[in-house]
């Protein structure tokens, strides 16, 4: 089978970068730093949300699904540097060229990689080949967003059509999937900043199982799995996550209808 990675990714302000940009030295502390960038992104869009090139990478949560099996984690360890997280997913990619499955990959997940990897100088020759080098990747590449060696399952299921678009957390949920558990992408930055790195990479683990899980669905409706290998798929899951040790695993099948 054709490797599937399922990718997400949980992101924190870009203290350097808010720095070198608005020449704040090292007498504001780094939560100045934050909160100074909040207010003044609220204020100007009532929101604090910052822009996508002012999101640094924490973490890469992975599902990777191939003929070996179904495996769950985050990408390195919570003190990896930013290089390093973004060089271990795009040589994943170049090693194993799957699908991706996101869940707004599109929208969020994928222009943040695009823009950290350009201020790092990443290189991924394979995620950026449109057909110059291999010419299956002219009709079918991980840039366009109508084809499908990326699939942006909230994308394609609101028809391309922003107004559509539905939260992971409630569909997994309508599904009969666990959903969020204990945290949002909004607590994200509190939680690691307050040292809790730990729970932010196993809340980006069960998002990217949520994902799968949502995927999984999706293939049944299409019909690329009949209801037997929907449900073999589905127990995979069951079984791999029972087998782990891990307490936010054991949390997230006690959810589990």
């Amino acid at each position: 089978m054709t490797p599937i990675l399922v990718f997400d990714l949980e992101t924190i302000p870009d203290i350097e970068g808010l720095r070198r940009l608005h020449q704040w030295g090292e007498e504001v502390s780094d939560a100045e730093v934050a909160e100074r960038a909040f207010a003044a992104r609220k204020e100007l869009t009532g929101t604090t949300f910052l822009p996508l090139h002012l999101q640094r990478v924490a973490v890469v949560g992975c599902v990777f699904r191939d003929d070996k099996g179904f495996r769950v984690r985050c990408l390195g360890q919570a003190d990896d540097t930013e290089p390093v997280l973004l060089s271990s997913f795009f040589k994943t990619i170049e090693r194993y060229t799957p699908k991706l499955i996101s869940w707004n990959g599109s929208g969020f997940d994928l222009p943040v990689l695009h823009y950290r990897t350009l201020i790092h100088g990443i290189a991924a020759p394979r995620y950026w080949d449109m057909g110059e080098d291999d010419k299956d990747f002219r009709y079918n590449n991980y840039l366009s967003r109508y084809h499908t060696r990326h699939l942006d399952l909230m994308d394609v299921l609101a028809k391309y059509n922003g107004r559509g678009n539905a939260p992971l957390d409630d569909l997994a949920k309508l599904c009969g999937f666990p959903g969020k558990l204990g945290m949002d992408g909004g607590q994200v930055w509190d939680a690691w900043s307050n040292g809790r790195a730990a729970e932010v990479r196993a809340y980006c683990e069960t998002d990217v199982v949520n994902t799968w899980l949502v995927y999984c669905r999706f293939r049944l409706i299409r019909g690329e799995l009949d209801q037997t290998a929907y449900q073999a798929e589905v127990d995979l899951v069951r079984s791999t996550l029972q087998a782990s040790a891990e307490p936010h695993w054991a949390e997230y099948l006690a959810a589990w209808s």
